[in-house]
């Protein structure tokens, strides 16, 4: 046995696996936590909390640093030799998987965990953790959310969470954004997990449905938010919303056949993105969806031409922030005619005014490739935040069927909920909830409140050498659009890699046409083109390439500079576009400067933006757009550039935490609801 290893010895102590989530007399068989209760006033003293917090970086235990030292030089001493390797490696992992069942995850034994993790992790996948990787693991261990900037590795720092947790048996829930990372990182950390001795389950959208309570039954699972949303809904409505072992022990007895179950329990949970996931889309609920009636496709397609036929001012209003249109007496009065007129004397008119304005909303509120796409396989929503395109998702009502009609496809079989749940309500119900992301202080208060996570800032590895170019607010979209272009050229020049963020598909495309006239080479990333999304992310770090993306396409792709780049300035990202979040703007711009590489960026708007566009008023964008030709094509002072970009920004961001507080009310009300009337919720 290793020197370190020895240290941890524990005979004759009681093995005592109280304070690790996880199946036993504790949790019960079904491990998860209830539904707490929650009030106004608890939610107000946890945000204040959290806002009151110091933002210092945290720091590692100085016990669990040497710990973890020792054990790694023991087991580095060891690694000329393969069979001494390999022998020292397993008393040291027997070591420290009772001391971590012993003493949980205190300082010393999570400390030597790691070290072990470290050590096999160079062996298995020749890479060696930082430090700051390691301080994010141990914050994940204590069940908070880390933030790490961009490129400082995260996907290390959860293996090295992930496998501490696991060698505890306690089973671990890595969840990323889409099936490709889940797929990449599970595949990339499999010799670790393997070489640990831990099995590793993977659960994608195309894992058999016989396969996924296997899965779901390995120490270490990697899967998405959605399939582990869906999976959870399943379970529950085959148990009737029962999740007591005892009760469902006696329903067997009393003849009943057992009902599969796929989930074994919600342990621990490893949340990547955590901003994205826990956040920007907790208000899209994950429903469960069973066959609903047939879509009536003409009264669809009437309410459609009724639509088209309005007079905006006259007969309807629209009310683009709430993307919400309504009739007006006049226009009420006109559909009530037409209807009558074309269905009798019988015909629903009520409903019928509904659907002209659910119609009105489908024709003039939302646009093709900017809030929808159409793809081979149908109509695809647009996320909004992050350009992707949203799969399976879906408007509710009316709405989705007339959008289908409008873009001349057939419309999709309507379907009813079965069961649903929001990411509000899934991911507190984990034992241990923790995570990372590269932007998470902004929000502090909100995942404190929301989820009880405390947010910590772990350090960069390296000094960051990242240049701010500032910011230019232009009068209009067109002369935007000028400057942009000109900043890609001046650049590309100088050999720098240039990374320019939109807010949609429609402005990708439109800047893809102005480069393409000016002769500049470059590669499109937006949502239609998800596919090979990694692939162009990875070479928009190479000398001279000019890449446009949709927002945070490519996020959690890793962009590494070539020689000549990283020679010429590093990469420069344009933010072409007016974030509705400050956490999305450092989401992009620290795309680039990563690992102490070289590297700069700059925003240019317009206030023409959509963002600016909604939230500034009317009379004064028309004075800013005012004035003598010479002031029409320089960008406004730097001085009311800032005001004129943030206001918008910070109104944005209080509809979205309202919206999310409203959606949350709603929440617990549904939830009351099914509970008090024994029905899955």
């Amino acid at each position: 046995m290793t020197a370190a290893a020895a240290k941890l010895s524990t005979k004759g102590r009681a093995v005592n696996k109280r304070s690790l989530p996880g199946a036993g007399l504790a949790f019960g068989q079904y491990p998860q936590r209830g539904a707490p209760a929650r009030h106004w006033w608890g939610d107000t003293l946890r945000a204040a909390a959290a806002w009151l917090q110091p933002q210092r970086p945290a720091r590692l235990p100085p016990e669990l640093a040497r710990a973890c030292a020792a054990l790694q030089a023991d087991l580095a001493a060891a690694a000329a030799e393969p069979e001494c390797w390999a022998q020292r490696h397993a008393q040291a992992r027997q070591a420290v998987a009772t001391a971590l069942q012993c003493d949980g995850f205190s300082p010393a034994s999570t400390g030597a965990a790691l070290g072990l993790v470290s050590a096999t992790m160079a062996h298995t996948l020749g890479r060696t953790p930082y430090p700051t990787q390691l301080l994010a693991a141990w914050l994940m261990l204590q069940g908070r959310l880390a933030e790490m900037a961009t490129g400082e590795g995260k996907t290390l720092a959860a293996a090295l969470a992930a496998g501490v947790a696991a060698l505890a048996e306690v089973p671990v829930h890595v969840i990323t954004a889409n099936d490709y990372l889940a797929q990449r990182d599970q595949a990339a950390l499999l010799p670790l997990y393997r070489a640990l001795g831990l099995s590793s389950g993977l659960v994608l959208a195309t894992t058999p449905a016989d396969q996924r309570a296997v899965q779901w039954r390995r120490a270490i699972v990697h899967t998405t938010a959605k399939e582990l949303g869906f999976d959870y809904l399943r379970d529950h409505v085959a148990h009737a919303g029962e999740r007591d072992p005892r009760v469902l022990r006696a329903r067997e007895l009393t003849g009943r056949a057992p009902v599969p179950q796929r989930l074994p329990g919600l342990c621990m949970a490893i949340v990547d993105e955590a901003d994205s996931l826990l956040l920007d889309e907790a208000c899209m609920p994950l429903i469960l969806a069973a066959p609903g009636p047939a879509v009536d496709e003409a009264a669809h397609r009437l309410a459609l031409q009724l639509a088209y036929g309005l007079i905006p001012g006259r007969d309807h209003l629209l009310r683009a922030a709430e993307r919400r249109a309504q009739l007006t007496p006049i226009g009420r009065d006109h559909v009530a005619q037409a209807v009558r007129a074309r269905r009798g004397l019988q015909a629903p008119v009520r409903a019928m005014q509904e659907l002209v304005e659910t119609a009105l909303v489908a024709c003039h509120l939302l646009r093709r490739d900017r809030d929808y796409a159409v793809t081979p396989n149908g109509l695809a929503l647009i996320d909004e935040l992050t350009g992707r395109l949203a799969d399976g998702r879906q408007w509710s009502g009316a709405l989705h069927a007339l959008v289908q009609l409008k873009e001349g496809l057939t419309p999709s079989a309507p379907h009813v909920t079965a069961a649903q749940i929001t990411h509000q309500r899934l991911f507190p119900r984990y034992l241990q909830l923790a995570g990372m992301s590269g932007s998470l202080r902004e929000s502090r208060h909100e995942l404190r409140a929301l989820y009880g996570s405390a947010v910590a800032l772990v350090p960069p590895a390296r000094p960051s050498q990242r240049r701010w170019l500032g910011t230019r607010l232009y009068r209009s979209a067109e002369l935007k659009w000028a400057a942009v272009l000109a900043a890609v050229q001046a650049h590309k020049v100088r050999g720098q890699p240039v990374l320019v963020g939109t807010d949609s598909v429609a402005a990708s495309a439109a800047l893809s046409a102005r480069l393409q006239a000016a002769g500049i080479e470059h590669q499109l990333l937006n949502a239609v083109q998800d596919a090979d999304e990694a692939a162009q992310v990875a070479r928009a770090g190479q000398h001279g390439v000019v890449t446009i993306a949709t927002n945070i396409a490519g996020r959690g792709t890793d962009i590494q500079l070539d020689a000549a780049a990283r020679a010429a300035g590093g990469l420069h990202v344009i933010a072409a576009l007016c974030n509705r979040s400050r956490r999305i703007d450092r989401q992009l711009i620290g795309r680039c400067a990563r690992h102490g590489d070289p590297g700069s960026a700059e925003r240019i708007a317009s206030l023409d933006d959509p963002l600016l566009a909604r939230h500034l008023p009317r009379p004064l964008r028309r004075l800013l757009q005012g004035g003598g030709p010479g002031r029409l094509q320089a960008p406004l002072p730097a001085w009311l550039a800032g005001p004129l970009l943030a206001w918008p920004q910070r109104l944005a961001e209080w509809q979205d935490l309202t919206q999310r507080r409203a959606l949350r009310a709603a929440d617990l009300q549904h939830q009351q609801a099914c509970e008090f009337a024994g029905l899955p919720e």
